[in-house]
C-alpha cells in the first residue's frame, strides 16, 4: 500500500526542500546530483553521478532510506552499508516526521550516508 495522499504531498514537499538544499551547484549536475525516490511506504535518497567508463552514462548510489510503519506511525531510518545491504540506523532508528529523518541524513553525525 503506497503512502496515504495527504502524507505524500507532506513529503514529497520536505524532499524538494532537501535537494534544493543539498544539491551540487547546475554547472556540476551533469556529473553529479542527488535524487530521490518514493517507492511504496519507502523514500529512497541517492545519489546520480556520470559513470567512469562511459560519461553518457549515469549511476545512481543509494545514500538513505526510510520506511513509513504505519501501525507504529514512524519513519523506520536505513543506510546502505559497504555490503550494499540496507541496515537500520542504530544512532536514530526510527523517527516521528520526515523532516527529522532528512535532518539526520544532511547533519550525517557519523558519516554513514554521505561517507
Amino acid at each position: 500500500m503506497a503512502l496515504e495522499v495527504l502524507r505524500t504531498a507532506e513529503t514529497l514537499l520536505a524532499l524538494e526542500v532537501f535537494l534544493e538544499k543539498n544539491r551540487p551547484d547546475e554547472s556540476v549536475r551533469n556529473q553529479v546530483d542527488v535524487g530521490y525516490r518514493i517507492d511504496n511506504q519507502s523514500v529512497l535518497i541517492y545519489d546520480i553521478r556520470a559513470d567512469w567508463r562511459d560519461k553518457d552514462k549515469k549511476i545512481e548510489r543509494p545514500i538513505a532510506k526510510a520506511t513509513w510503519v504505519k501501525t507504529q506511525e514512524v519513519w523506520k531510518v536505513y543506510w546502505m552499508r559497504g555490503d550494499l545491504k540496507w541496515h537500520g540506523y542504530e544512532p536514530l532508528a526510527q523517527v516521528d516526521t520526515i523532516d527529522a529523518f532528512l535532518n539526520a541524513v544532511d547533519e550525517d553525525e557519523f558519516g554513514c550516508f554521505w561517507g
